[in-house]
């Protein structure tokens, strides 16, 4: 501290000095930090030296030329370290901004009634809660009524349906192959579930439902052997394709909504593997 305050006395003292005496001291100080440099090549400077090239790099266009010590790329990143200070110890002394989070008793409070009540909505539970005292805006009761963690039960339901009429189950979907010109191929495939066995295969370039309606009567010419057939939601499967497979004295069983896992690819991978990997 007290050498800063030297340097700073010396710098007004030196405003009163002749233009030539400044360039020949300066000259002198020059020598002298070249010579040290190459005595110390990383001398180690305090907070008060870093503090200084900082101002100086805002106020001063001409710094880089009279730094020699570091290079002004250090001096830039002394700069973004005291930001990175400065809004740390600002972020720890104001209060805490935006919204309060909800608290868990509340989320649990509102799942409960999610899951008691099937037929409540959002206005519904925002009213009960008001009445138990819990300040809650719709909206975030809402988004909250979303992340509501599901039952096990409509899973379970789905895994004994699989496993009571394996034998009587089929399924169909498709799967993409990346050529060498950097195509696509869209290949379809039917599989009996019992004994994963192929029951037809075809590729295309375009799949639309109308090709898919001739693959399903190539798959099955007379009366399907199968009950159902397992099929997505995927856009290719439109009225036409379901009225096609109700032809067939088949029941047709899409997968819900974003369930990958109920897909004919996710429980055909074993075979599927070579295909997509050739």
């Amino acid at each position: 501290m007290v050498r800063f305050v030297r340097l700073c006395f010396g710098m007004l003292v030196r405003l009163f000095f002749r233009r030539q005496s400044l360039l020949l001291e300066n000259l002198a100080l020059r020598q002298q930090l070249v010579m040290l440099k190459r005595r110390h090549p990383r001398p180690s400077l305090g907070l008060l030296d870093k503090l200084f090239w900082v101002i100086a790099r805002r106020v001063w266009s001409g710094w880089k030329q009279a730094l020699l010590v570091v290079t002004p790329e250090t001096v830039v990143r002394w700069h973004r370290a005291g930001f990175r200070v400065y809004w740390r110890l600002i972020s720890r002394v104001q209060r805490q901004t935006g919204r309060k989070p909800t608290p868990k008793e509340v989320r649990e409070l509102i799942f409960q009634m999610v899951a008691e009540n099937p037929t409540w909505g959002a206005p519904r539970i925002h009213g009960e809660l008001l009445m138990l005292g819990f300040h809650l805006s719709e909206r975030t009761i809402s988004r909250w009524m979303k992340r509501t963690p599901r039952g096990p039960d409509q899973a379970k339901r789905w895994l004994a349906f699989l496993r009571n009429h394996r034998e009587a189950i089929a399924a169909m979907d498709f799967f993409t192959v990346p050529t060498i010109t950097f195509g696509v191929l869209y290949c379809f495939f039917i599989i009996s579930h019992d004994r994963r066995r192929i029951l037809h295969i075809n590729v295309t370039k375009h799949p639309t439902s109308g090709w898919i309606i001739q693959q399903l009567r190539e798959a099955f010419p007379f009366e399907a052997s199968h009950k159902y057939l397992i099929f997505d939601r995927d856009q290719k499967f439109a009225f036409e394709v379901i009225a096609a497979v109700k032809a067939t004295r088949m029941i047709s069983k899409q997968t819900s909504f974003r369930s990958p896992c109920r897909s004919a690819n996710h429980r055909n991978r074993s075979w599927l593997r070579p295909w997509i990997t050739r």
